[in-house]
């Protein structure tokens, strides 16, 4: 059950964070759950251990983790961006 959690709130992240980088025409359902996910834990190993709390991917979902979590996926596209183009937008 944790694992299909895990995935929608995965794809829901991956889907806003390519809504705010503007990059969802670019990618489908799997590319956003994929971000979504690699985006979290990356932020759930940088970021939640400097301000505390849990990361999304150990099953709790809370206000703060979901944002965290956003906020790596977020980046996650901007690398992303950078590499591709050459310059993040």
């Amino acid at each position: 059950m944790g694992l299909i959690i895990l995935l929608v709130v995965g794809g829901v992240i991956g889907w806003v964070a390519s809504m705010v980088m503007r990059t969802d025409g670019q990618q489908g359902i799997l590319l956003n759950i994929v971000v979504g996910i690699v985006g979290a834990v990356l932020a759930g190993f940088v970021v939640t251990p400097l301000i505390g709390g849990a990361p999304i991917t150990s099953g709790v979902i809370s206000i703060q983790s979901v944002v965290v979590s956003l906020i790596g996926a977020i980046v996650l596209l901007a690398i992303i961006n950078l590499f591709r183009r050459g310059a993040v937008r």
